[in-house]
């Protein structure tokens, strides 16, 4: 299956579509009888005036956040080719991220992370091109919209922000205009966000927003056992894609080793940004899913051993659909 998508085949779309079908067609039939929806923070509640949390029937959320999930491999194969990440254009980060994003099954349906995976490949477009001009301010002022805007769908999103001051760090040379233009665009997001809070006399409320940042980091999570055994052939191929990338990082062009570093980034922060929100959910770690495709990506397309690789990635094909759908 591996060696399908090492090439860059149109015809690979259509069997992209057929593994994003089978890893959730057993949920679809069998996903819970309420689901919720939650597409923005109860403090941006009042930009959506509607009454969404509902408005999907299970089976219709699966199958929207299978397209979403679609749509977003596509975009993320798009980047990774456009950039030559990966030195030769193939379907893998497609595949890897159709992979990765039903690890488990709140990954499975709509929620804010998955809505959010937008906004971090656009991210990725913009921060990528620090490295290509002379100028990156008009660069920096959008991200910080961005994650502006991803931080009102879902508050964990705020320290992605993190990330345009660290790609000024890794692709350009220091220029204090560049990382003032980020908190530019992020505040003005936000301006807009209070003039409503103030037309509604309700300023005391805004402070509240940023209250939830004060969170302590959590000693310790619960995760099911089944999860753990889940993530033994992900933190393989990882493990895997980290010594690859050990071996031919000076072989790379310059481009590509900053470019994994702001990835490494990316899934640190991802990761780590979960505290912040009272309920912990495992759909959070969706934010993870973009560096993780790529890295996943690059591993399958530089091993050696075929029957290595494919086996090891068919027993993690095999681990989702079997702990995912074992219902049936």
């Amino acid at each position: 299956m591996i060696g399908i998508f090492r090439s860059f085949n149109p015809l690979n779309a259509l069997w992209l579509a057929i593994i994003l079908f089978a890893l959730r067609v057993g949920y679809m039939l069998h996903a819970p009888a309420n689901i919720e929806f939650t597409f923005v923070e109860p403090f941006a509640r009042t930009l959506v005036p509607l009454d969404y949390e509902h408005f999907f029937s299970p089976g219709a959320n699966v199958f929207l956040a299978a397209v979403l999930v679609y749509i977003q491999a596509l975009l993320l194969n798009y980047l990774v080719n456009r950039d030559n990440l990966l030195s030769k254009p193939s379907f893998l980060p497609a595949l890897m991220y159709v992979t990765v994003s039903g690890l488990f099954p709140p990954f499975l349906m709509l929620s804010s992370p998955l809505i959010c995976n937008f906004l971090v490949i656009w991210m990725l477009f913009k921060l990528l091109d620090f490295y290509k001009g002379d100028n990156a301010m008009s660069n920096a002022y959008d991200v910080g919209m961005i994650v502006a805007l991803g931080t009102l769908i879902y508050l964990p999103f705020i320290y992605m922000f993190l990330l345009i001051w660290i790609g000024l760090v890794i692709f350009r040379p220091f220029n204090w205009r560049e990382w003032v233009a980020g908190i530019i665009g992020y505040a003005t997001i936000f301006f807009f966000l209070a003039v409503i809070y103030y037309m509604k006399d309700e300023m005391g409320q805004f402070y509240t927003i940023w209250l939830p940042l004060g969170t302590k980091f959590p000693n310790s999570i619960h995760i099911d056992y089944y999860n753990y055994l889940i993530l033994i052939p992900v933190i393989a191929i990882l493990g895997l894609c980290f010594i690859t990338l050990r071996q031919n990082f000076f072989k790379s062009y310059v481009q590509v080793r900053k470019s994994f570093q702001l990835l490494f980034w990316f899934f640190i922060i991802g990761g780590l940004s979960f505290y912040v929100k009272e309920q912990f959910n495992l759909n959070h770690f969706l934010l993870c899913a973009v560096p993780s495709a790529v890295f996943f990506a690059y591993y399958f397309l530089y091993a050696g051993k075929k029957w290595f690789y494919e086996t090891l990635f068919l027993l993690l094909l095999a681990g989702i659909i079997y702990f995912q759908f074992n219902t049936f």
